[in-house]
């Protein structure tokens, strides 16, 4: 895999812009064999300039501005050329040359005899266009650096590109690009023109009017899977012959082909909700139902596939990164209570944050209070909880059988006794299964939380 920065337009090739690129590439796991920039090849590009002039394809355009004297006679009155200086004598072009005087390069798109310039595009089919409506684009603009058009066809050309796939909004530069390969005299490559994502409004997807929703490493910190997160992506746009969502990335590979893509653009359904998506705030802090559902989902999905093993080792740099203290043998007897229970990464903050406290936060004491029951009812239950944890093993099976054993004893159900004790030990009703999260705890936390509880109702 080769990866080229095209980096040639100077005012939007930022650090910042390159640094997220590498950034959001390494998450998803997609490396690269060779590197390149297109503003360190700029010789070769000015080879396949020169090589275009000397073959009569191309003429220096020594006016500053196209105005005035241009011809204005393309669809809808676009600008085609500048006819003084297309039509300059080479002995004068070089002379205003040698002069120093300054010029951008043009192409010399044919206009006579009703040529077509045409190609096959993979997912849209049969392309044509008359010459005579494509206007003389510049090569290389009067300070001597390349344009995107002329750096992209010599680079595909030098590094032997076989297929060139790209958005659908670069399918009416590919005219030009296919006039820029044969003048050089090289086999034009294989075009495919994916459709572009778009935000629910239609617009194309932009960071300076969407925010950091449209930005890969901000679902890399909500806590998305890379794996998800790419098979997203990937269905957007297209999908597998028998309908299939969520998919490996080998999966993926194997079924891709080019026939399977829709040409309308997809949306990505992610909300703006006020300035939520233009806002300031950390990755980390995007709210969930920001995130386009079906990406949400399909992460969920494939946190529940992830094994127990894999699962614990990606989320303890989570949990240690929010300053808490906690062991990967630790994490690894969590993972399983909540695997069913997260839909991203970072959900292990708020769906395990009693494992990870020593004091649990502040929580309504009537909570305590268990179905068709009354304060005394959950006074009676965490003393007699409070009884049978100090002295019972702490696996599951005995916890369960001596706490079901109390509840008959107390002449309540099961359920009547596990709410009271359930809300003592996590600060909440909704928690994961009873048993298995008291044996995390342990005895000495489960009986402290239980005492503390005892004493909110005193």
């Amino acid at each position: 895999m080769i990866l080229r920065l095209d980096d040639t337009d100077v005012e939007r090739n930022t650090a910042a812009s390159v640094n997220s690129i590498f950034e959001g590439l390494k998450w998803l796991g997609l490396s690269w064999d060779e590197e390149y920039k297109q503003s360190e090849r700029g010789e070769l590009h000015r080879q396949m300039a020169d090589a275009i002039f000397h073959k009569g394809h191309a003429y220096r355009d020594f006016t500053p501005a196209h105005a005035g004297d241009s011809e204005r006679s393309g669809a809808q009155g676009t600008w085609l050329c500048n006819p003084g200086m297309r039509e300059l004598s080479r002995e004068q072009s070089d002379r205003r040359a040698a002069a120093g005087e300054p010029f951008a390069l043009r192409f010399r798109v044919p206009r006579e005899g009703g040529q077509v310039v045409r190609f096959t595009d993979a997912v849209y089919g049969e392309q044509g266009k008359a010459s005579a409506d494509i206007e003389d684009f510049a090569l290389l603009r009067s300070d001597g650096m390349p344009t995107y058009h002329l750096a992209s066809c010599a680079d595909d050309a030098d590094l032997r590109i076989s297929h060139i796939i790209r958005g659908q909004d670069h399918l009416s530069n590919t005219y030009k690009h296919v006039l820029i390969f044969e003048a050089a005299g090289f086999t034009p490559p294989q075009f495919a023109h994916l459709p572009l994502l778009v935000a629910p409004d239609g617009t194309k997807l932009s960071k300076r009017r969407h925010g950091p929703v449209v930005s890969v490493t901000t679902y890399r910190d909500a806590g998305f899977l890379p794996e998800a997160f790419i098979n997203f992506l990937c269905l957007l746009g297209w999908s597998p012959k028998n309908d299939r969502e969520q998919m490996s990335v080998q999966e993926l590979v194997d079924a891709f082909s080019l026939e399977g893509i829709n040409r309308p653009n997809a949306v990505v359904n992610f909300k703006e909700s006020g300035d939520v998506g233009r806002s300031l705030l950390p990755a980390n802090s995007v709210p969930e139902d920001t995130f386009d559902p079906k990406a949400i989902w399909l992460n969920a999905e494939h946190i529940r596939a992830l094994a127990i093993e894999d699962l614990s080792l990606r989320l303890l740099p989570i949990v240690r990164e929010a300053a808490f203290q906690i062991t990967p043998e630790k994490i690894l007897r969590i993972t399983p209570l909540i695997r069913e229970r997260i839909k991203l990464l970072r959900d292990v903050l708020t769906a395990a944050d009693f494992f990870f406290v020593d004091q649990l936060p502040p929580y309504d004491p009537a909570e305590l209070i268990p179905q068709k029951g009354d304060m005394a009812t959950a006074r009676t239950v965490l003393q007699r909880a409070k009884e049978v944890l100090a002295n019972v093993e702490f696996k599951h099976d005995p916890l369960d059988q001596a706490l079901r054993t109390a509840a008959q004893e107390l002449g309540i159900k099961a359920g009547q006794m596990f709410q009271p004790i359930r809300v003592a030990v996590c600060g909440r009703k909704n928690a994961p299964p009873l048993f298995e999260t008291l044996e995390v705890l342990g005895r000495e936390t489960s009986v402290a939380r239980i005492e503390q509880a005892i004493r909110k109702i005193a």
